[in-house]
């Protein structure tokens, strides 16, 4: 059979979104990568946010609408809240919820045989699409999440916390390495509380990776500062483990972290950010931040700007509060007025992205190594402009001759400058 997949949302949903394809290759089905041509189209579906879910809805019916003979398979966080409604609105045809998402690939071919559809049998052995357009691997290591922040439906949406073995994940990297990917990124819901249904932790996690393969360079997903373990920082002396770290901060106020049961506070989290950047040269430390949050007070709003200040981190994924259904912070009083958040949200935005500019201007005449993943255009001078990261997670272009290919190339890279998406630079490949 054909399928075309698809995802919204978390490096998670597209870690799992990864695997299935490794997996439905194997099993012999051809992946395609446009929706019209599939027998099957199955979405990883998001619901962070009520726009998330607003915005899987959406795709759900375009898809449908491009394909309307395709059998439709809903899964994902969306799918596992809104089951009944999606089955019944939106012309699905089965829904896989999170709990069972693991075995997506044998539920489509039960599908197919339940449907009885004619001369799939016949289908050409797959091939594995040959895409220019990721050199990274996203690995899932643990899925679920203990934590209970009231702004948070994932944790509904995802269940108890559930951890893969270390020598599973090993082995993953291993044959991922061995297809060429340059890079793996550690992807779960609660990655710093991986290992803890196991006896393990992230740390050993880390280790054993670093110690038994070869990819040449190693990522952690978002963390949360509580669960840095004692000598984890020590982990960056090796130069294959990549020294960016994303730390969701959520609110720059004590009193709206509270609310939030967010279990650090300001200045934990500043002597952790200390640590942090001093472990290597290069660390480059992200965050989440929520404006808005109900009772969020305009003295709480200054103190999140003056902790932005203080802390001028390196690039931000900024949310503007929305209420979700089921969570705690739904039932909390004093929400903030839409327009209220609308300026808050511009003046946080203002605020981080003059930080990361000076961020970037810190790096000019530096030289980074950087991991090439796509050639973004051809230029009218015939040239290559190419885009990829470098070590410390900022986006990087440069521009080669038409003879020049750098895909799934890792160069040192001189940085010359900065424009809105990310640095300027000029590659100099072995």
């Amino acid at each position: 059979m054909r399928v075309y997949l698809d995802f919204l949302g978390c490096r998670l949903n597209e870690a799992e979104l990864s695997s299935w394809r490794r997996q439905l290759t194997a099993q012999g089905h051809q992946l395609t990568e446009f929706a019209n041509e599939a027998h099957v189209i199955a979405l990883n579906t998001c619901a962070v946010t009520s726009e998330a879910a607003r915005k899987s809805r959406k795709q759900l019916r375009l898809l449908h609408k491009q394909n309307p003979k395709a059998l439709m398979v809903a899964t994902g966080c969306y799918a596992t809240l809104s089951a009944n409604s999606v089955q019944k609105m939106l012309g699905v045809d089965l829904v896989v919820p999170n709990a069972e998402k693991d075995l997506l690939p044998f539920k489509l071919e039960a599908l197919i045989q339940d449907k009885s559809m004619p001369n799939l049998a016949t289908e050409p052995a797959a091939q594995p699409i040959q895409s220019n357009s990721r050199t990274r691997a996203f690995v899932k290591i643990q899925d679920g999440c203990r934590n209970k922040c009231t702004f948070c439906i994932v944790t509904v949406a995802r269940g108890n916390e559930k951890s893969r073995t270390i020598s599973d994940i090993v082995d993953e990297i291993n044959h991922l390495c061995a297809l060429g990917y340059q890079e793996a990124v550690l992807t779960g819901v609660h990655i710093g509380g991986y290992g803890g249904d196991i006896n393990t932790n992230l740390k050993a996690l880390i280790k054993a990776i670093l110690n038994h393969t070869d990819i040449p360079r190693l990522r952690v997903g978002s963390l949360e500062p509580w669960d840095i373990p004692d000598g984890f920082f020590e982990l960056f002396q090796n130069t294959r483990l990549c020294p960016h770290l994303h730390l969701p901060l959520q609110s720059g106020s004590d009193s709206v972290l509270k609310r939030m049961i967010r279990r650090c506070r300001i200045s934990s989290f500043e002597h952790l950010l200390t640590d942090a950047r001093s472990a290597h040269p290069n660390m480059n430390v992200t965050t989440d931040l929520i404006v808005g949050f109900p009772g969020e007070t305009e003295f709480e709003f200054q103190e999140t700007m003056e902790t932005l200040e203080r802390f001028r981190f390196g690039d931000m994924h900024l949310f503007r509060y929305s209420s979700r259904a089921g969570t705690a912070a739904s039932r909390l009083p004093n929400p903030v007025p839409p327009e209220i958040i609308k300026q808050r949200h511009q003046q946080v935005q203002q605020r981080y992205l003059t930080h990361r500019a000076e961020y970037w201007d810190s790096l000019v005449n530096q030289v980074h190594p950087v991991l090439w993943e796509r050639d973004v255009s051809v230029l009218e001078t015939g040239e290559l402009k190419w885009s990829g990261y470098t070590h410390n997670y900022v986006r990087i272009s440069c521009v080669t001759n038409a003879n020049q290919r750098l895909f799934n190339e890792c160069t040192d890279t001189k940085i010359i400058g900065h424009e809105d998406r990310g640095l300027i630079g000029i590659a100099y490949p072995e």
